[in-house]
C-alpha cells in the first residue's frame, strides 16, 4: 500500500484504540474523589483504602506478563477482548454490594484494564513494522494513547467527584461499568489484529513460578499492614520467600527455548534502567494517588491539616494534574526528537521529584496542592507515555509485547511495595478528631513519607537513565525483508 494509505490505516486502528485508552482514563479517575465516600460506605479506615490499590496492584502484576505474552502469541486484540470483558464483569459487581470482601475482590478482578496499554503499543508496534521512522510513530500514538488516557481521566475524576454529591453511591458506581462494556464493543468491531503472531506454547511453567513469587511478595506486604503485622515474623517470612521464588523462575526461563519473560532484556543496556525507571515511577503514579485523594478531603479545621474540599473540588485537583500529564505525553515526542529520548526521559523524571518535594514546605493550601500536581502530572505524562514505546523500541522483534508489558508489571510491582510502605506510614499515629477521640484520618507524618519517597524515587530514576547508551529508543535498523511494501 502506498505510504499515505498505510498511515491512514494505521491512524483508524489508533482512534479505535484512543477510545479503549479513554476508558481505562475514566477508570483511573472517577473513582478517586469518592474513595472516602467509599470507605465511609463500606465502614473502613481512611488507610485501609490503600488494600484497593494494593490487591488491584498485586492482581496486575500477575496478568500482564501472562496476556502479553500471549498478545505475542496468539494477537493483542484477541487478548485486549478478555481483558475488557473480565473488567467489565468486574466493574458490574461493585455497585452491588456494601460488603468489604466482596467490593475488594470485584476491586481487584477490574485490573485487568491494566493489559490494554501494553497491548495497544505492542499492536501499533506490529501494524507499523516496515514503515519509516517506526520508533517517532509509535512514539506518537503513545502520545496520543496517553492523552485520551488522561482525558477520560480528567472527565472521570470531574464527573465522578460532581455525581458523588449528588447521587447515591450505586449509582455513581454504575457508570463507568457501562461504559466498559461499550469499549469490549469498539475493540471487537473497530479494531483489526496484529499482523505478526509468533504462536507457540505458553510457557505454563515459568507462568506458575512468577505468579507464586508475587502472591507470595505482594500478599506478604499486605500481611505487613495488618495490625502487628510490622513485628509478626511471618510477614516477613512471606516476603522473603517472595523473593526467593524469583531465583527458580530465572534459572528456568534462562533455559527455555521460548520463554515467559525473557530475563536476559534485564541485562540489556537499554531495557534494564527502562525497567527499573518503570519500577521507581511505579511508586508515584500508582502508590500516591490514594493519598492524595484522602489529603485533600481531610478537614483541616478536625485535624490541622488537609484541605477539607468536597468531591467535586477533589476531583477538580486531579484533573488539574491529569492536564499536566496531557501536556506531558504530548510534549514528549516533541522534545525527544530534538533532545533523544533518553535525555527527555531524565527530565520528566526531575520533574516528578520536583513536584513531590515541593510538597515538603508546600501543602497547606488548595493552590499550593495544584502547582505541586501540575509540576508533577507533565513528567508522569511523558513517562507513562515513553517507557512502553522506548521499551517496544529496544526489544527483539519477537518480544515487543513483553516488553511493553514488562514496564507496566514492573511498575506495577513498584506501586504495590509503595501502596503498602503508604498505608502503614498512614496508619501509624492515625490522627485523632477534635475531643481527642480517634478519627478515620491518616497522619500527617504518614502523608510526608508519601512524598518523600515520592521524591526520592523520581530522583533514583533520573540518575539511572545516564546510563543509558544516548542512542537508545531510536529506529532499529530495518532488515530488507522489511523493507516491502506493507499490507495493513
Amino acid at each position: 500500500m502506498p505510504r499515505t494509505a498505510t498511515l491512514g490505516a494505521l491512524a483508524a486502528v489508533v482512534g479505535f484504540l484512543a477510545f479503549v485508552e479513554f476508558t481505562s482514563g475514566v477508570l483511573q479517575g472517577y473513582y478517586t474523589p469518592m474513595l472516602s465516600d467509599i470507605a465511609r460506605h463500606l465502614q473502613i479506615h481512611d488507610a485501609d483504602v490503600n488494600w484497593l490499590e494494593g490487591t488491584q496492584l498485586m492482581l496486575s502484576a500477575l496478568v500482564v506478563p501472562a496476556f502479553a505474552k500471549l498478545g505475542d502469541m496468539i494477537g493483542h486484540k484477541r487478548m485486549l477482548l478478555i481483558s475488557t470483558a473480565l473488567t467489565a464483569a468486574a466493574a458490574l459487581a461493585l455497585p452491588f454490594t456494601d460488603s468489604f470482601w466482596v467490593f475488594l475482590v470485584a476491586w481487584t478482578l477490574m485490573g485487568f484494564y491494566v493489559v490494554w496499554l501494553p497491548l495497544e503499543i505492542a499492536l501499533i508496534w506490529s501494524r507499523s513494522r516496515r514503515m519509516e521512522g517506526r520508533s517517532v510513530i509509535t512514539a506518537r500514538a503513545a502520545g496520543l494513547l496517553v492523552a485520551a488516557l488522561e482525558t477520560g481521566a480528567i472527565l472521570g475524576a470531574l464527573v465522578g467527584g460532581a455525581l458523588i454529591d449528588v447521587l447515591p453511591l450505586t449509582i455513581v458506581l454504575l457508570i463507568p461499568a457501562l461504559l466498559v462494556v461499550v469499549c469490549f464493543f469498539v475493540i471487537l468491531f473497530g479494531v483489526k489484529e496484529s499482523p505478526d503472531q509468533t504462536g507457540g506454547v505458553l510457557d505454563t511453567v515459568g507462568l506458575v513460578l512468577i505468579s507464586l513469587a508475587l502472591i507470595c511478595f505482594t500478599g506478604g506486604l499486605s500481611l505487613l499492614r495488618l495490625d502487628g503485622g510490622l513485628v509478626n515474623p511471618w510477614s516477613w517470612v512471606v516476603v522473603a520467600l517472595g523473593l526467593l521464588l524469583i531465583v527458580p523462575f530465572v534459572l528456568w526461563e534462562l533455559r527455555h527455548d521460548d520463554p515467559l519473560i525473557d530475563v536476559r532484556m534485564f541485562r540489556s543496556p537499554a531495557l534494564g534502567p527502562v525497567f527499573l525507571t518503570a519500577g521507581l515511577f511505579g511508586v508515584s503514579v500508582l502508590g500516591a494517588q490514594a493519598p492524595l485523594s484522602t489529603f485533600s478531603r481531610t478537614d483541616p479545621e478536625v485535624y490541622g491539616y488537609g484541605l477539607g474540599t468536597t468531591g467535586f473540588a477533589t476531583s477538580l485537583i486531579i484533573g488539574i494534574y491529569l492536564i499536566g500529564m496531557i501536556v506531558g505525553a504530548l510534549l514528549f515526542p516533541v522534545i525527544a526528537r530534538v533532545l533523544t529520548p533518553r535525555i527527555t526521559l531524565i527530565g520528566a523524571s526531575g520533574f516528578v521529584a520536583v513536584g513531590y518535594l515541593l510538597f515538603l514546605p508546600f501543602h497547606d493550601a488548595y493552590l499550593q496542592v495544584i502547582t505541586n500536581m501540575v509540576i508533577v502530572g507533565i513528567g508522569s505524562g511523558a513517562l507513562v507515555a515513553a517507557l512502553p514505546a522506548a521499551a517496544a523500541s529496544a526489544a527483539p522483534e519477537t518480544q515487543t509485547g513483553v516488553a511493553t508489558g514488562l514496564t507496566n508489571s514492573v511498575k506495577t510491582v513498584g506501586g504495590a511495595i509503595a501502596s503498602c510502605v503508604f498505608g502503614i506510614a498512614l496508619l501509624h499515629g492515625v490522627a485523632s478528631a477534635a475531643g481527642g477521640a480517634e478519627g478515620t484520618a491518616g497522619s500527617l507524618e504518614g502523608y510526608f513519607t508519601v512524598w518523600i519517597v515520592c521524591g526520592v524515587t523520581a530522583l533514583a530514576a533520573a540518575v539511572l537513565l545516564v546510563f543509558v547508551p544516548k542512542q537508545a529508543f531510536t529506529d532499529r535498523t530495518v532488515a530488507e525483508a522489511e523493507q516491502q511494501p506493507a499490507t495493513m
